[in-house]
């Protein structure tokens, strides 16, 4: 039978696995816009890393709800942070912007380590203390 220990593990497992995704699509999107690789090829990255974070940040979001996390304001803030700059990039690939693109995008890179690093760590710790 599994205990309440193991499901803040498995789900802290699962959200860092999720999170090392997430890091490498920011990763790869940033450099197919250095290496000037072709628009489509960017396209398909951005599109991969918008459609990923939604239900990333989806589950997450429900997973804090089901703890009642009490930090849930703030870190949903960066969520919706992170999404209307990813929007922005979309709209700025879309305009043919490239070099924008990859500020943009090396911007959000920046922005969701120092989230997973402070905001997602605080979460694990919350789960963890709940064992």
């Amino acid at each position: 039978m599994s205990t309440i220990s193991d499901f803040n593990q498995k789900s802290c497992a699962v959200t860092d696995g999720e999170h090392r995704i997430q890091l490498e699509l920011l990763q790869a999107l940033c450099a197919a816009t250095q290496e000037n690789c072709s628009p489509a090829s960017a396209g398909e990255i951005l599109q991969q890393l918008v459609s990923y974070s939604e239900a990333h940040f989806m589950s997450e979001e429900l997973l804090m709800r089901l703890k009642s996390y009490d930090d849930y304001e703030d870190h949903v803030s960066d969520h919706i942070h992170m999404m209307e700059v990813l929007a922005e990039i979309e709209s700025a690939h879309a305009s043919g912007k490239s070099a924008l693109v990859s500020g943009q995008a090396e911007s959000v890179l920046e922005f969701i380590k120092q989230h997973i690093a402070t905001r997602d760590q605080r979460f694990a710790d919350f789960m963890l203390a709940e064992e």
